[in-house]
């Protein structure tokens, strides 16, 4: 097949699930061509069936503000067209699919359009009022819809009154890449006297609830040993940091910024806290599930679909900062229970969300799509 990928080239968690599939479906033969405004930063090196299609914005005294969604549909055009695409797939509704029904007008029907909805597309931006009906009508055009859990598709049937059948298909992770692999020397430089090590990653959002990440510490602090990674960055980051220092745990807190390579991190982590507001998947949390890392998560949006309460991990209610500080205590102090949950949450990530199952769904969902 020939398929193209549009997604956004940033460390969001849309980006690089949109990355990996398109690497993998290489692997597997597939012509894959990326089009976007910058190179997905997941992108990295030469792999062969793999293409890179930029698209070029050009400024008018005229106009406030860019248009990015009319000259990436000129890109998609272009490349359907020129390449002959089986199948154009757009990771992010807005304004992705909007730009694949644009494209699709003028090149035909013979260009099939998936979208895959990932989060906020549909649980913030989409319900602006503003784009309320277009979401709702490129969503219904496109000739496939997949979600990336049970409640993000519930959700975009109850926001937007859809009519149209929703495909679950869960993130993933390569269990080849993501494992747990020792590194003496990274765990002696963090925890130099054998400090217990928790961990989160994030955009540093207000929905990502960081600060309680560091209460959660705090808690936990008071009767282990412990030190805090904290991955990521963004617009709460510097809150993150005054509140450390008022609550004077700086040299037991580590803020890493932007990091490409997690898995050295996870692999020397004893624990992963997710306390989010919503998340419709959890590909963080998977990640370190997949290195071995119980997590403590809150009970909202696809979370219960990914870790399993008691087994994998432990989940509590949104905030309840002393629950899941006392959750994670119980795990950190008794070690054949850490064990236990650390060797499910692997077993539980390679089984269920391993790349090969996902993106053979992915293809299986192509061909019923191409032959409609």
């Amino acid at each position: 097949m020939k398929i193209g990928i549009t997604c956004y080239p940033t460390y969001g968690g849309s980006g690089v699930v949109a990355t990996e599939l398109g690497k993998a479906l290489a692997i597997k033969g597939h012509q894959v061509h990326f089009i976007s405004y910058a190179m997905p930063m997941r992108l990295d090196g030469f792999l062969n069936n793999i293409f890179y299609h930029e698209v070029e914005m050009t400024s008018y005294p005229l106009f406030e503000f860019p248009l990015y969604t009319p000259a990436l549909a000129s890109k998609m055009v272009e490349v359907a067209k020129f390449e002959k695409l089986d199948i154009l797939h757009v990771h992010y509704a807005i304004p992705h699919t909007i730009s694949a029904f644009l494209a699709k007008q003028i090149i035909g029907q013979k260009l099939k359009i998936i979208t895959t909805l990932h989060g906020t597309d549909i649980t913030l931006v989409g319900l602006e009022p503003s784009f309320l009906h277009i979401m709702k009508f490129v969503i219904e055009q496109s000739d496939g819809v997949t979600a990336v859990s049970r409640f993000l598709k519930d959700k975009t049937i109850t926001n937007f009154q859809i009519e149209k059948d929703i495909r679950v298909i869960y993130n993933f992770i390569d269990p080849e890449k993501y494992y747990r692999a020792s590194n003496d020397a990274l765990k002696q430089s963090i925890a130099p006297n054998g400090e217990k090590i928790i961990t989160h990653t994030s955009n540093f959002r207000t929905v990502k609830r960081v600060p309680d990440v560091i209460k959660i510490f705090f808690e936990i602090s008071k009767q282990i040993k412990s030190k805090l990674i904290l991955v990521g960055d963004g617009p709460e980051r510097s809150a993150c940091e005054a509140l450390c220092r008022e609550m004077g745990i700086c040299e037991n807190v580590k803020f890493l910024g932007k990091q490409s390579e997690v898995v050295p991190i996870l692999s020397i982590s004893d624990l992963f806290l997710i306390p989010s507001q919503s998340e419709s998947f959890g590909l963080a949390a998977l990640e370190a599930m997949a290195c071995g890392v119980p997590v403590i998560s809150s009970s909202v949006g696809g979370l219960p679909e990914l870790q399993l309460h008691g087994e994998t991990g432990f989940i509590a209610e949104i905030g309840d900062i002393q629950r899941m500080a006392k959750y994670g205590i119980d795990l950190l102090t008794n070690e054949p229970k850490h064990k236990l949950f650390a060797n499910a949450a692997r077993d539980r990530a390679v089984t269920l969300f391993n790349e090969n199952k996902i993106v053979n769904e992915y293809e299986d969902y192509y061909t019923e799509i191409l032959s409609k």
